[in-house]
């Protein structure tokens, strides 16, 4: 129920994550309107749960005749409502009752479109924190010249501390190795000046400590370092990496509206871009936020995806397939292993 065109499009997304990876789906949300929208898909088998078949004994013992399957949740929180008091007096809303799968092992991951507050919040009040762990982080994959770059935190935790940087240089670091396949992943520090010297108070006192961590921390890193692929991961705190995100998203349309009026500017023009079809389409790809499938939730006892707002079904679908290759690579728990080691551990846990 989560999106700007939900549940339209995330509906459409299940239904071609089915077709195309054969990914088993709990639809989370209003039956009635599911159902709808199931019904305009009606190649693909749906196997319903009535409101009298939702307890974990008859999922668990139901023999599901397709892949997509309804769970009913009674209300839904908004993109607009402030995901505190949403979740206090929504408990039946879509995202806490998709969070209770997970919890409950009745589902592998959660992905959602929706209050990306509101996800973090049902994540940590019914998955909880991975033991360690003090604080959450997004992490998101921006498009580099070789490949792809992990940002993290990109809006989970505005006011971070230095220890909490350090946890998230740690997790995205082996995340990247999941996502980017990287053996031994770079660790940059999102600053503004590559000096170690340079950056604020936050900045500072941070360098030591990953300099000391046993990553393959490569230093300082500035915002156009990003693209060139001087690091695979980059740490900032999440004012900082969600002021990014939306950054490098406003000059990506901005980059295919210019070029979109070029194009229609003659025929001249148009011919050109017909000719530079095949790159346009190859650039297009490595520039759309569909194709990295969106944001991993990073610290919390679960697989949580946090799709873009405006996610297509394309996006939607390239979520789910992340959640499901995360969950099956036991990516949370290689983490909590990790965040379980003694801190003497501490000088060779890049190594491992």
């Amino acid at each position: 129920m989560g999106g700007d065109r939900a549940p339209e499009t995330t509906v459409a997304g299940a239904v071609r994550a089915a077709r195309e990876f054969s990914i088993p789906v709990h639809l989370v949300g209003d039956e009635a309107q599911l159902a709808a929208e199931l019904g305009r898909h009606p190649r693909v088998p749906a196997h319903i749960y009535a409101a009298g078949e939702r307890s974990s004994a008859a999922l668990l013992g139901a023999q599901p005749r397709g892949l997509l399957r309804l769970v009913h949740a009674g209300e839904a929180i908004g993109m607009g409502e402030s995901p505190g008091q949403a979740l206090l007096r929504k408990r039946d809303s879509s995202v806490m009752v998709a969070m209770n799968l997970v919890k409950e092992g009745r589902a592998s991951a959660v992905v959602s479109a929706g209050n990306s507050g509101a996800v973090t919040g049902a994540a940590l009040l019914r998955l909880g924190m991975l033991p360690g762990v003090e604080k959450p982080a997004i992490a998101s994959v921006l498009p580099a010249c070789k490949g792809g770059v992990v940002v993290l935190d990109v809006g989970a935790t505005v006011d971070a501390r230095p220890e909490q940087l350090l946890d998230f240089a740690r997790m995205g670091e082996r995340y990247a190795r999941c996502v980017l396949h990287v053996e031994r992943p770079r660790v940059g520090l999102l600053s503004i000046g590559e000096e170690p010297s340079k950056g604020n108070a936050l900045i500072k006192k941070t360098y030591p400590l990953l300099e000391a961590s046993g990553l393959n921390f490569v230093g300082n890193v500035e915002g156009r370092d990003i693209p060139r692929g001087k690091a695979e991961v980059i740490v900032c705190d999440g004012f900082a990496g969600n002021v990014l995100l939306k950054t490098v998203e406003g000059y990506a349309e901005f980059f295919w509206e210019m070029l979109r009026e070029g194009v229609s500017a003659g025929w001249k023009s148009r011919l050109g871009a017909w000719l530079a079809r095949p790159s346009l389409r190859a650039l297009a790809h490595r520039l759309d936020y569909a194709s990295y499938g969106g944001a991993l939730l990073l610290g919390v006892n679960g697989v949580v995806v946090i799709a873009h707002g405006r996610s297509s079904p394309a996006a939607v679908a390239s979520a789910l397939r992340v959640a499901r290759d995360l969950a099956e690579q036991r990516v949370v728990e290689e983490l909590a292993a990790w965040f379980r080691r003694p801190p003497e551990a501490d000088s060779d846990r890049g190594e491992r």
